[in-house]
């Protein structure tokens, strides 16, 4: 290269150098104390926060007294150190705030990550099966989660099957959706509960795993999936054996619910795709996300309404009041379609008319048995034992939840050690309201209606109440066959000491 075409430039220089970079100029002015000679082919004109002097070696460099030069080179050096030094102050400023605002967030996910943490380290301490995963083992037991892997999505998130290596077993994991709030609630709704339940008809808890900002539940695999999947999908058809055993099955999970442990659990989402079916068709019943926890002496527990619809007591729906006896309302409803192999709504079916609904009709009607499932004609079924799982199911589903059983009441039923109620021809529309005096007129209070009873059920209110209180073929009514809802263990009492309906029917007070 030929050094001999390149000019010399000088601070003196008259010609002006715009250096945009402060760094830049701090490296140029760093050479040479007074000024900066070097080889330098061409010059920059844009416009910039630094400005020098820049000129050949013969243009004027000898106009300028050696006393002007050096102050003036010295009062670009000070304003060039000057810019830097607030640039680099900036930066660092900016980089501070930044590191700053990352490392919070970083604080408050491990602040919930240890709260999480001891919380349910605390409550999985009370149980004696479940144990804790690691993500990375259950990462591997469902091939990372593949969609092939998914058995299922539920309302907060995907049900996937994977192989513990370890244990050769199979298990079904629950992941919870992410940013779900109400997900994380589900989540520790079953650790508080369903890791301390132990019964033979209730889906148990394996393990659990929250790490990676990920929520984690471990259930041992049923293999015959959802009751749900056999009623209405043509997965398979259930004999008659089998239905009955699961009805029996899912009883016994409510009893132990309601009565059989140390507290009273509310489950709230009874429902046929949440009864489970092992390897040998035997009912267990999980999802216990939306279940709540009372004393025994609590008669209910006052929440927002939650669970699906067709399956939720109509009181439950109005007050968003949830009791044992609305538990029996949606063990009612699964009765009816375990008999009837229908859902609980189902608009393609006569007049849209829901299943108790319809159920109630043929009833009325003295047509009871017409309401078994078409499929169980040719395979043949126990007539008794339909007309009882039936008649259980409308019991169980009455509108008015004082004239419900308790589930204790439903086993000896179901079990033929006592004799079937007899209930009203039609459908009786539930009332709702406070207390009220013996002398207000009723027929003045507005009552509610039910969803999918039509209005020409509702002229039949007081009727079909004064129903319950007179004799009809079967000896009994409804009132008579039960003993009021009390608390305890309901298997040891009679089923004849209650007062009559007829006293009790204006005191619905849910």
């Amino acid at each position: 290269m030929d050094f001999s075409r390149l000019q010399d430039f000088h601070l003196e220089s008259p010609n002006v150098l715009i250096v945009q970079s402060p760094l830049l100029a701090l490296f140029l002015f760093s050479l040479a104390s007074c000024a900066l000679s070097m080889p330098f082919p061409f010059r920059f004109e844009n416009s910039a926060n630094v400005v020098a002097k820049l000129g050949n070696s013969s243009a004027g460099s000898d106009n300028q007294s050696p006393a002007t030069g050096g102050i003036n080179n010295r009062g670009l050096v000070a304003g060039l150190a000057a810019g830097a030094g607030i640039f680099l102050v900036s930066c660092l400023v900016v980089f501070w705030l930044v590191l700053r605002i990352i490392r919070k967030r970083d604080r408050e996910k491990e602040d919930d990550t240890i709260v999480l943490d001891d919380s349910m380290n605390d409550e999985f301490e009370k149980g004696t099966g479940p144990k804790r995963f690691s993500y990375g083992e259950l990462a591997r037991a469902t091939r990372k989660f593949a969609e092939e892997r998914k058995l299922g999505e539920g309302g907060f998130g995907g049900v996937y099957r994977g192989f513990l290596r370890d244990v050769k077993m199979d298990v079904a994991v629950k992941r919870v959706s992410r940013g779900s709030k109400q997900g994380v609630k589900e989540y520790m709704l079953e650790v508080k509960i369903i890791s301390r339940l132990r019964h033979k008809n209730l889906v148990q808890l394996v393990g659990w795993c929250h790490q990676h900002s990920e929520l984690l539940l471990v259930y041992e695999f049923m293999s015959n999936g959802s009751l749900d999947s056999y009623l209405f999908k043509h997965r398979g058809l259930l004999t008659w054996d089998i239905r009955y055993k699961i009805a029996l099955g899912l009883a016994s999970a409510l009893f132990y619910l309601h009565q059989g442990w140390e507290q009273c659990v509310l489950h709230r989402d009874i429902k046929s795709s949440n009864v489970m079916l092992d390897s040998s068709f035997n009912a267990k019943l999980g999802d216990f996300g939306l279940a709540r926890l009372i004393d025994h002496e609590q008669r209910s527990q006052t929440t927002v309404p939650a669970g699906t619809m067709g399956y939720m007591a109509p009181e439950y729906c109005i007050t968003g009041k949830a009791s044992k006896l609305s538990d029996v309302y949606s063990f009612g409803v699964v009765a009816l379609e375990i008999a009837c192999g229908r859902k609980s709504v189902e608009l393609k079916f006569e007049e849209s008319k829901m299943l108790v609904e319809w159920v109630w009709e043929l009833y009325g009607k003295g047509e009871l048995l017409e309401a078994a499932d078409s499929r169980l004609r040719n395979l043949g079924f126990d007539e008794k034992q339909m007309e009882c799982l039936l008649i259980v199911g409308l019991w169980c589903a009455h509108p008015n939840c004082r004239s419900r059983p308790s589930i204790s009441q439903v086993i000896h039923v179901l079990s033929f050690e006592a004799p079937l109620p007899t209930l009203p021809p039609n459908m009786p529309v539930p009332l709702y309201s406070a207390r009220w005096p013996s002398s207000m007129d009723v027929s003045s209070f507005p009552t509610t209606p039910y969803y999918g009873v039509s209005n020409s059920q509702r002229d039949h209110t007081k009727s079909s109440i004064n129903s319950c209180t007179t004799d009809s073929s079967r000896g009994q009514s409804v009132g008579e066959q039960r003993q009021p809802v009390k608390e305890g263990n309901e298997l040891d009492e009679p089923m004849d000491r209650r007062p009559s309906f007829n006293s009790q029917w204006s005191d619905y007070v849910i």
